[in-house]
């Protein structure tokens, strides 16, 4: 006689899968540590392009370096790139000296389990960082990851076009019944006067 198996992906609805559990209104650089302790985070997966660097970018910019290295200090941290060019990803890896995964497929579940497993923490004490929703976001709440929706860092030039891709997402997200809108609280870099 079989058992029947239900995973906690299969109840969960769209707007669930998509719906990300804590937005920043500006890039990964506004994630402190403070953060990071408050949801009683371990470790971080985190995406590359967009998230970390602008997509043309080959290096790590030192503000990038230096918020890598206060956030090392409060949780474990792991790459994990849709990016399928090694050479590309291992050297922004090799620059912040994280370990990687590329060629990711995300949202498959495959590599992102895979840096699970190599940070051996329970999987609801990792956040899934990321700047898209149908691909960071909805791997991360399909393995029960603490999912976190970032601005995409862009290159200066490109920051003036609208971002396609993303509106997309976001419409087709709030078409499902995402609100995309976190279930925390937002937190928003203030401006000091």
């Amino acid at each position: 006689m079989s058992r029947l198996y239900i995973t906690k992906f299969e109840l969960m609805t769209w707007n669930e899968l998509l719906q990300p559990d804590l937005i920043l209104s500006s890039s990964i650089l506004s994630l402190t540590p403070d953060i990071i302790q408050r949801y009683k985070l371990k470790g971080l997966v985190l995406d590359v392009d967009e998230t970390l660097v602008p997509f043309k970018a080959a290096v790590a910019s030192p503000e990038l370096k230096e918020w890598v290295a206060q956030v090392r200090q409060v949780a474990s941290l792991w790459l994990v790139s849709n990016n399928i060019s090694e050479n590309r990803i291992s050297s922004i890896a090799r620059a912040v000296d994280l370990p990687y995964y590329h060629g990711a497929a995300k949202p498959s579940r495959r590599k992102v389990r895979a840096a699970l497993a190599e940070m051996n923490l329970p999987v609801n004490q990792v956040g899934m960082v990321g700047d898209r929703l149908f691909t960071d976001v909805l791997v991360g709440n399909r393995l029960g990851m603490f999912t976190i929706l970032v601005e995409p860092m862009m290159d200066p030039g490109a920051a003036l076009r609208s971002h396609p891709v993303r509106n997309f997402e976001v419409w087709a997200s709030e078409i499902l019944g995402a609100t995309i809108s976190p279930k925390e609280k937002r937190f928003t870099k203030r401006n000091k006067f």
